[in-house]
């Protein structure tokens, strides 16, 4: 089972609305196509970023689908309320040819039950076993998957090759400590923006996913090839990685709260992309205050990176 699939640098597309709030799946494909060729090593739909709460069944599966059609290496979310609308989120993403999956805990009922969680993520495993997984292990989800459940399911499922970490830094040591640490062909993919560095040089992860990056694509893999360069111990790269993690800081803060989509969307907005202008839910806008300050934050970003690229001679 190759592993390939969870390296590099994987942005968690968000899912673009039309004027009447339907997922514009032809600007989905569009951002796809164009992050791949900035350098990305694939992309995820449907992860959180991508608002799989707010999609229907067969708007989510269509949107693997075209992205998939079009040639983009695919993760595909497998978050749902029930199993059996996860089992067929897998089923189809193997049907149609995507790479891999990020298999979401199961929510709200019995969420909190590790029995429950094993059940849902072996049908999930089942579902699609010719493809590598991670799982995606959050404490927005309810429920922190612990080495044991892990190799408990990997020695099942061979396809489950990975951990997709999104706490803070002592969850990702937990899971570099107890997890991947124990079986070096299990791997680490770093799942919040915060912790890059420490996730590439403190935690050997080997890939990272970014809802930043969607609208700093250059920067994030700048970022990302530093950080592997400092665990290899390049003590320039570690200095410029911490000092570029440090001046985005604020924008990669947004990935941790709940209207992480509605400020990266903006972002986007700001960079020309106004087809992400528009939520499913017309209630659901930043305040002003948000807003501005999230636009503050950028052009102090831009100004930084700008003059601090000149001075290391990155640019």
């Amino acid at each position: 089972m190759s592993n390939n699939i969870f390296t590099g640098c994987i942005p968690a597309l968000m899912t673009p609305c039309t004027a009447d709030r339907k997922p514009d799946f032809d600007a989905l494909v569009a951002k796809g196509r164009e992050l791949i060729d900035t350098g990305m090593s694939a992309v995820v739909y449907c992860g959180s970023m991508g608002d799989w709460p707010l999609l229907t069944e067969a708007e989510r599966q269509e949107g693997v689908a075209r992205l998939v059609a079009a040639g983009i290496p695919t993760i595909v979310g497998t978050g749902a309320v029930n199993t059996r609308e996860a089992v067929s989120h897998a089923a189809h993403a193997a049907k149609v040819g995507a790479h891999g999956l990020m298999v979401i805990p199961r929510v709200l009922s019995r969420g909190a039950s590790p029995a429950a969680q094993k059940a849902h993520f072996s049908a999930i495993l089942k579902a699609a076993p010719a493809l590598p997984a991670v799982i995606y292990n959050s404490p927005y989800y309810g429920f922190a998957t612990r080495a044991d459940l892990f190799f408990e399911l990997r020695s099942e499922f061979p396809n489950l090759i990975g951990f997709k970490e999104f706490g803070g830094a002592a969850d990702m040591r937990y899971a570099a400590e107890n997890i991947t640490s124990k079986d070096d062909q299990v791997t680490l993919m770093v799942g919040v923006d915060t912790q890059v560095v420490h996730g590439f040089v403190n935690c050997n992860a080997t890939g990272a996913i970014t809802g930043i990056g969607n609208a700093l694509p250059r920067e994030v893999l700048q970022l990302v090839a530093l950080s592997k360069q400092a665990a290899a111990g390049d003590a320039k790269a570690r200095r410029l990685a911490r000092e570029l993690e440090s001046a985005l800081a604020v924008l990669s803060s947004f990935d941790e709260g709940c209207d992480l989509v509605l400020f990266y969307k903006h972002l986007m907005v700001l960079n020309g992309d106004k087809e992400y202008t528009l939520h499913f839910n017309e209630t659901d806008v930043l305040s002003d205050a948000q807003r501005h300050y999230a636009e503050n934050q950028y052009n102090l970003f831009r100004q930084w990176y700008a003059s601090w690229s000149a001075e290391q001679n990155l640019a």
